[in-house]
């Protein structure tokens, strides 16, 4: 009989699995399903530069369907799973619930946000951690800038100029860099305002940002962003953001009505409802193949789950590089179990790293040698570009990078598409009051 291979998740580890088994199974050897929310996979290293406007949003995702034509994909959410029978339910996007048997099954949920006790922070924070966050972020910075322009208030102008960002890793550290010289360049628009009114503020909890990456790398980054007037608050956190006044641990407030939580990650929740083994965070427990500990036919890999790296003995770091590689060796991995083989550990040296500050300016270390500036920043480019999978994606990436190069950032707000029937249902009021 056929082995059945489910696939729950459709980001790096998802995707780079199917592809892997697409290569390299034999036709009629394994059936492969993948399960995700979405029919696309979010490329999450390029998510600043869509924030920033400097790639078009669809570019920066991989469309499931098209590069997975040897899978079965299935629009939906993974729900539960019955270990005994080895069937997992999922709820479709539409449709009634579904039960899908299975002789392996990958679990690649990666992760969400990880909010914390911050009175008001619900209700005020702005995520980024999704395509749609992205977007919206930049549509709101700019919306703000309208706002600041059009109005006599002083302190309501001040308030809409003023940006905080929680967290320095690299997607709070690249967001903030992004968006900042996003807004500074297209000033020029905007006649009634100057840079100088701009207000822009990074918290983060630890000593130091970048806690990822080398202390030189990460005080390169923090000298090129103070150096453009960006406020970083070490050893602080956020203590409450009500009623629009942010109240910081180092006793500083004031008011703000941006603020962008990219304080950490965790697993999904249902990853902890499925009733297999977690650590302290929330992640899978898997050994150095990825089984997950006590369940023969079950794989985790990325943000979900705490793959041990055996040269540090630490929890390999969640980034796009080791989760890609973790992808590859899992499809590897299920492949030589299929036939009769010896799964391998997961072992991967990262190549090195690179964090974009904006246009033309980004900062970065590889092959033993660190890059600052327009070379980083082309450097980064030129690495990304070619991981993104398949040609057609390369191609669309690169063309966005080489047309916007001449230019400027564009200022056009689209705000409207969160509300895409507004004009509609305003037209319809009108001709009922008509």
């Amino acid at each position: 009989m056929t082995t059945r291979i489910l696939i729950a998740g459709g980001g790096y580890v998802g995707l780079y699995t199917a592809l892997r088994l697409q290569r390299r199974l034999r036709r009629g050897e394994a059936e492969v399903t993948v399960v995700n929310p979405e029919n696309y996979m979010v490329y999450r290293p390029l998510l600043p530069e869509v924030a920033s406007g400097t790639l078009e949003p669809r570019h920066a995702v991989v469309p499931l369907r098209a590069v997975l034509r040897g899978s079965r994909f299935i629009a939906g959410r993974l729900t539960g799973i019955d270990t005994e029978r080895k069937v997992a339910s999922v709820a479709p996007t539409a449709g009634p619930w579904l039960e899908l048997d299975y002789d392996e099954l990958v679990i690649g949920l990666g992760a969400t946000s990880k909010l914390a006790p911050v009175p008001g922070l619900a209700e005020t924070g702005i995520g980024f951690n999704s395509l749609a966050e992205a977007a919206h972020l930049r549509d709101h910075v700019l919306r703000q800038l309208e706002i600041a322009s059009a109005t006599t208030d002083t302190e309501l102008r001040k308030r809409a100029l003023t940006f905080v960002f929680v967290g320095g890793g690299y997607t709070g550290v690249e967001a903030i860099a992004e968006l900042q010289d996003m807004a500074i360049d297209v000033l020029a628009g905007y006649p009634e305002l100057d840079a100088g009114e701009m207000r822009w503020v990074l918290v983060e909890a630890m000593d130091r940002i970048l806690t990822t990456v080398s202390r030189e790398l990460a005080d390169r980054a923090m000298t090129e962003l103070t150096g453009r007037g960006i406020d970083i608050r070490l050893g602080t956190q956020l203590e409450s953001v009500e009623e629009g006044e942010l109240r910081l641990s180092d006793g500083s407030k004031f008011f703000a009505d941006t603020l962008v939580w990219v304080a950490g990650t965790r697993p999904q929740t249902v990853v902890g409802e499925l009733g297999l083994p977690v650590d302290g965070r929330g992640r899978l427990v898997v050994d150095q193949a990825m089984r997950v500990e006590g369940h023969p036919g079950i794989w985790a890999a990325g943000d979900c789950a705490g793959v041990p790296d055996p040269e540090t003995g630490r929890v390999s770091p969640p980034t796009a590089q080791h989760a890609v590689r973790q992808a590859e060796q899992l499809g590897d991995n299920l492949v030589a179990t299929l036939r009769g083989e010896w799964p391998r550990p997961f072992r991967y040296r990262s190549r090195g790293e690179f964090v974009t500050l904006g246009k033309n300016k980004a900062v970065g270390e590889a092959f033993g040698r660190e890059f600052d500036g327009a070379l980083a920043w082309t450097l980064r480019r030129g690495y990304y570009a070619t991981q993104i999978p398949t040609w057609n994606r390369t191609i669309r990436v690169l063309g966005d990078w080489l047309v916007g190069m001449p230019f400027g950032h564009d200022v056009v707000n689209f705000g409207s598409r969160e509300e895409p029937r507004g004009a509609f249902e305003e037209a319809a009021g009108r001709s009922r009051v008509g």
